[in-house]
């Protein structure tokens, strides 16, 4: 039996893991701006799912199990982990578009983001990378 889908959903939506999906679900709310949308934890309080209003998009992020552990974790104990992560381009991570790279890079910052790059006009448009409280990275494109 399919469920009856209630809200509509892009095409293509990011599922992160964190190992406190609850702060992450409040840090990435404060930090980039996003609108919590759906919550579910357990007993426990472990987030099981969760859901972000992210523009016209969507991110979905979930704790999975006590032993996760997140990017910047991992980068402690593995060298070629930590090798790539000095880069600051994203290898790996999350595109947003939003109106204003400066602004936003700023409202970053305050929350307590990892500015990989500061903001810069490229080619491509005005865009900045940051890291989020357990390392996964993003990267901010002005419309």
């Amino acid at each position: 039996m399919r469920l009856e889908m209630t809200t509509t959903y892009p095409d293509v939506i990011p599922m992160l893991s964190y190992s406190d999906g609850v702060a992450a679900l409040e840090w990435l709310t404060a930090a980039f701006g996003f609108r919590e949308r759906t919550r579910m934890t357990d007993a426990s309080g472990r987030l099981t799912h969760a859901e972000l209003d992210a523009g016209s998009g969507v991110v979905m992020l979930a704790s999975p199990t006590p032993d996760y552990e997140g990017p910047a974790r991992h980068r402690e104990h593995c060298d070629a982990a930590a090798a790539w992560s000095r880069v600051p381009y994203i290898v790996d991570g999350v595109l947003v578009y939003i109106d204003d790279v400066e602004q936003h890079c700023e409202r970053a910052r305050g929350a307590g983001a990892r500015i990989l790059s500061e903001p810069e006009r490229t080619e491509h448009g005005a865009l900045y990378r940051a890291e989020d409280l357990e390392g996964h990275r993003w990267m901010f494109m002005e419309r």
